[in-house]
């Protein structure tokens, strides 16, 4: 095949639960995932240039974020290629092409969803055949987010996130993100989180999972579910970003069964009680404060998948 394109969702987190820094500078999490119709596509093709002089791997990005996606080896995309074809001891070349639709240091996810697109595209590429659980595994060695990409659905993940359980869901649920400008870096929020802990003298204690936002998910009950959102680096992020809460107002104001900052930040999330719910949210977050732009998605949907 000379082309392979894969479609990959962004995500958002119904609970994040973050426990105490542990001693590899991580935090034990308890990681409640949900896969939204916000999607990126990676193509991965093979080289026009198979001279000893070209690189084995080129990166372009296209769309509205392409101008804060680094194109060169930083590229998270880039470094899963690299290490499929490490796992698979062979040499390798292709040219990705990430098409972006997800926010960049949106804390939906967005980099970790490129590499699990790119794993996906250069094991059909190539042709390695490498299964699934191969795959899982090369994901969480590139990134703690990368292997739901490749899981989709709604999934509990614990660890640094990375070890995956598929939780039920009935039905769909409905979104509106409301985009920030500029993105807020991670390991930052996970910092202040840290510092804001200390200064109140909080212990967190270990993370677990929230019981009746489990069982509103297995009921499909959005007003349930809109109650039990949380996330423990909100306090974070929005003493990184205090124009936030003005977002999560203006959402709250517009009658959102629940908000909450998505991940690390600084996307906001909103539950809406039906399509057209949603569509008035977003409408009404256009002129709010510290929002550039604010879209509708459902969930959960499918993760990484080949479409071309």
């Amino acid at each position: 095949m000379s082309a392979i394109t894969v479609r990959v969702p962004a995500k958002v987190n119904l609970q994040l639960a973050v426990g105490p820094l542990r001693e590899d500078g991580y935090h034990d999490l308890v990681n409640v995932f949900h896969a939204v119709s916000i999607f990126d596509e990676v193509t991965a093709a093979e080289p026009g240039d198979v001279s000893a002089a070209a690189p084995p791997l080129t990166v372009r990005i296209e769309g509205e974020w392409a101008g804060e996606v680094p194109a060169n080896d930083d590229n998270l995309a880039v470094r899963a290629a690299r290490a499929l074809a490490g796992r698979a001891g062979r040499s390798y070349r292709a040219d990705l092409l990430i098409r972006k639709s997800i926010p960049v240091a949106g804390g939906m996810a967005g980099g970790s969803a490129d590499a699990a697109a790119a794993l996906v595209a250069c094991n059909e590429l190539w042709g390695l055949g490498l299964p699934p659980e191969d795959l899982m595994e090369i994901a969480a060695d590139v990134g703690s987010d990368v292997p739901f990409a490749l899981f989709g659905g709604t999934a509990v993940g614990t660890g640094r996130g990375e070890r995956l359980s598929r939780l039920e869901t009935a039905g769909s649920f409905h979104w509106v993100f409301a985009l920030a400008d500029g993105g807020l870096s991670t390991p930052r929020v996970y910092g202040e989180c840290d510092r804001l802990r200390e200064e109140a003298g909080t212990d967190p204690g270990r993370p677990v999972a929230s019981e009746p936002l489990l069982a509103a998910l297995r009921e499909g009950d959005a007003v349930a579910l809109g109650r039990a959102l949380t996330n423990d680096l909100q306090p974070a992020a929005l003493s990184l970003r205090p124009s936030l809460a003005h977002t999560l107002h203006a959402g709250d104001e517009l009658g959102a069964l629940g908000s909450l900052v998505s991940g690390s930040g600084p996307t906001c999330a909103f539950l809406a009680a039906s399509e057209t719910h949603a569509a008035e949210i977003a409408a009404g977050l256009k002129n709010a404060e510290g929002c550039r732009a604010a879209v509708t998605a459902t969930g959960p949907v499918p993760g990484a998948e080949v479409v071309g």
